[in-house]
């Protein structure tokens, strides 16, 4: 499944982190599983356990809430799943060249120049688990094993858009310590 899936890569800011090898970031041994997704989110090891039907399918490292955005522990369900989805808080924002000129930028406190714009964070194959704005969604790993979002669960881009492909409205997410 994870071969043939296409997956849109995401830009990013060159040089704001070192993303490691898809390859070194999961491991799919779900081929040919049916059954229900089931998916484990270990906040102190920042991985996910995949199971499908009641059988462990694989593994996938994460990014989860820094210092000061944590990702809550607890039980949830996906309550949504949008392919195309913006961050309505946080992003960049670019001078009126396009030249990025403050590369983690929040809308609440942060203005763009004059002729410069806020471009908000892409979070493909967004998966809500909270109305609160916690989900899970492809983005960038920049140091597997370390917290690195402002909340959400990043994923690596290839297991994003399996997960995105085999979860439905009700696939329940436990997030633990």
């Amino acid at each position: 499944m994870l071969c043939s899936c296409a997956s849109e890569q995401v830009a990013y800011t060159p040089g704001a982190y070192a993303q490691p090898s898809q390859a070194d970031l999961f491991d799919w041994q779900g081929y040919g599983l049916t059954g229900p997704v089931k998916i484990v989110i270990n906040l102190t090891t920042q991985r996910a356990d995949i199971y499908i039907g009641g059988q462990y399918a694989g593994w996938t490292a994460v990014a989860t809430g820094k210092a000061g955005f944590g990702t809550p522990a607890g039980d949830y369900t996906i309550v949504e799943k949008v392919a195309d989805k913006h961050s309505t808080i946080y992003g960049k924002i670019v001078d009126a060249y396009g030249n990025t000129i403050k590369p983690d930028a929040d809308v609440r406190r942060d203005r763009p120049p004059q002729g410069g714009q806020f471009v908000f964070a892409p979070m493909p194959n967004w998966m809500r688990l909270t109305w609160t704005g916690i989900g899970m969604h492809a983005g960038p790993i920049p140091e597997p094993g370390t917290p690195a979002s402002h909340g959400c669960i990043r994923l690596p881009d290839e297991m994003a858009a399996a997960l995105f492909e085999r979860v439905q409205i009700g696939t329940p997410v436990e997030i633990v310590r």
